[in-house]
């Protein structure tokens, strides 16, 4: 099957997100990159990014622990240290995406330029206690999403265009909870910054909300959930 011009660009950006995951140096990079470009079949182009997973894919090793529940008391420990699984993402006329599991740089440098990209913290690990997530757009956009209970600074500089705050999900941050502090620019784009907790997060938290409201009944205490607001 003859490849088209769009096939040999979706390989290309594979291998411009191998080199911001540090999963490719820059000499095998290049190499790779040419030998895509002149690639007129798919039986060529596979090859070149067969032992590259998916951008953003972290891969556990076996026997590695299960990932501690986010948002959970005292799990923020755990989510602390061990080396980067990514310091980096890098988007032209295109997209990247980080989330799930995944190891956060201590320095995590973001750029788009006439593209977009996602960054979550919710199911995020740390390298360090504090860490600097620098995001750079030009005419493009980024979204980060945190935990209520993460440590989350952003300044930020917007020029014809935003660089903020949006949605908080109420919640307060955790004092074990790592500093993270979002700061760059966008240039004719923005770069949005979201609290909020995963679906099964906010599901677990309604199961204990109506757990406590059966033991009140059963205790004959008055139900207290009209004065409560309800989780999103």
């Amino acid at each position: 099957m003859r490849a088209s011009d769009a096939e040999r660009e979706r390989i290309a950006e594979l291998l411009r997100e191998a080199v911001a995951e540090g999963r490719l140096d820059m000499d095998e990079f290049e190499q790779r990159l040419d030998a895509t470009y002149k690639a007129r079949t798919h039986g060529e182009l596979e090859p070149i990014v067969r032992d590259l997973p998916a951008p953003g894919t972290v891969v556990a090793p076996p026997g590695a622990p299960t990932p501690p529940v986010p948002g959970r008391p005292g799990s923020w420990p755990s989510r602390i240290g061990g080396p980067a699984t990514s310091t980096g993402a890098f988007a032209f006329w295109s997209g990247f995406t980080r989330k799930g599991h995944w190891t956060v740089g201590r320095k995590f440098t973001a750029f788009a330029m006439w593209g977009g990209g996602e960054i979550d913290l919710r199911e995020a690990n740390f390298e360090d206690r504090e860490v600097v997530i620098r995001c750079f757009t030009v005419m493009g956009g980024m979204h980060v999403t945190a935990p209520p209970e993460l440590n989350v600074e952003v300044k930020g500089i917007g020029i014809m265009g935003g660089f903020g705050e949006g949605s908080n999900e109420e919640g307060a941050p955790a004092p074990d909870a790592p500093q993270v502090r979002i700061t760059g620019f966008a240039l004719m784009g923005g770069v949005g910054v979201d609290r909020k907790r995963t679906k099964a997060e906010r599901q677990r938290l309604r199961d204990a909300e109506l757990a406590r409201d059966r033991e009140r009944n059963a205790l004959g205490k008055p139900d207290e959930g009209d004065g409560r607001k309800e989780l999103g």
